[in-house]
């Protein structure tokens, strides 16, 4: 008995591995949430960075999508951010995202007055010098996040709900933080390649045990 359990942690090792690398892949993105906002809305939008490499993130470039329109940010101690056209980069001025780490960069941008998809392209400078592209299409390695633009209802406000208004101060309350982090957590689904792997694995440990009891019992 204790040499078929033997077994079968063995085959369950490499499953475990590559769902565990999956998962982590899935989690490292760089996003933009909320996944869903109404037409012409000040949307308050949360750009999530993490620091999956040994080097610190030192600088973040966001591409405003087209028919959106960057509006505000929220000052975060130890960068600067400069915008140039579409472009909206933060820069460290210290020692940047550790490994391990992750920053989150809050700003406001009014949404398209048409429904329809949005796609935020980010790009992910590493104090090495390497560059990582986050503008692939979904399933890809490196994909840029996507925000539905649905059709807001008639006589709604045009700010939207998770908005903060910065023009009496330069942060925002907790109150708001708050409201934006509550969005956050509901919009930010898990990446259905996730769930594929997790099937994929269990089938394969699965297979191989259906195998070796089989292989046992001849």
């Amino acid at each position: 008995m204790n040499k078929l359990l033997r077994k079968l942690m063995t085959l369950a090792m490499p499953s475990a591995a590559v769902l565990m690398l999956f998962a982590a892949v899935a989690s490292a993105h760089v996003t933009v949430a909320p996944a869903e906002s109404t037409t012409g809305a000040w949307e308050t939008y949360t750009l999530k960075v993490p620091s999956e490499k040994d080097a610190a993130t030192v600088q973040v470039d966001l591409r405003i999508p087209e028919g959106a329109e960057f509006k505000q940010y929220e000052a975060v101690p130890g960068w600067n951010v400069t915008i140039d056209g579409n472009k909206v980069s933060w820069t460290a001025t210290g020692e940047g995202i550790q490994a391990g780490q992750f920053q989150r960069f809050y700003f406001t941008a009014q949404n398209p007055d048409t429904a329809g998809d949005i796609a935020w392209d980010a790009y992910q400078h590493y104090a090495d010098g390497s560059l990582v592209q986050w503008s692939g299409e979904e399933g890809t390695e490196s994909p840029h996040s996507i925000t539905a633009i649905v059709e807001a209802a008639a006589g709604s406000d045009s700010h939207s709900h998770g908005s903060m208004d910065m023009g009496n101060g330069d942060s925002m309350s907790m109150d708001e933080h708050n409201a934006i982090m509550e969005n956050v957590d509901k919009s930010t689904g898990t990446s259905p390649l996730l769930y594929i792997t997790l099937g994929i694995s269990l089938l394969s440990f699965l297979l191989a045990a259906i195998s070796l009891l089989r292989g046992k019992k001849e």
